[in-house]
């Protein structure tokens, strides 16, 4: 998945600040580790939070900011662990729309959200190839 920069019209520095980008992932991530669903899943895979968080900070900041700081594999990374199901990305949205509804900055909300829907799609459909091997991959619904 390839980050967008401002050269392509991508988000920029004033979409959001680097403080309301860490707001969203260390919010967004407490609801994660806390649900029902994600929480064991995540818990059972990530051994260092501390590094993890800064690692999804770089990246949604890359992301929202156009900061150009994240610098890794993100979909490799994720093809590689068993069991994940459509049922984990789409509560993933769920949370995910959940945290940028209450984070008071409406243009960075519809970025943020319109960016994780594509990156979940991106990594759903990467990962239904990859594991699963169910013909052409389909899709996460919209909403």
């Amino acid at each position: 998945m390839r980050i967008p920069s401002l050269e392509d019209g991508g988000p920029g520095l004033g979409l959001c600040s680097e403080a309301e980008v860490i707001e969203l992932v260390e919010r967004f991530y407490l609801r994660v580790r806390q649900d029902e669903l994600l929480g064991a899943f995540f818990e059972a895979r990530v051994r260092d939070w501390a590094a993890h968080h800064s690692l999804l900070v770089a990246f949604w900041s890359s992301l929202l900011r156009g900061t150009r700081r994240f610098h890794g594999a993100p979909v490799s990374c994720h093809l590689g662990i068993p069991g994940l199901t459509e049922a984990m990305f789409l509560r993933w949205l769920v949370l995910f729309r959940q945290t940028t509804a209450e984070c008071g900055n409406e243009p960075m909300r519809r970025e943020a959200d319109d960016a994780a829907l594509r990156m979940a799609n991106h990594f759903w459909q990467r990962y239904q190839v990859k594991r699963i091997c169910l013909g052409e991959p389909m899709p996460l619904p919209a909403e």
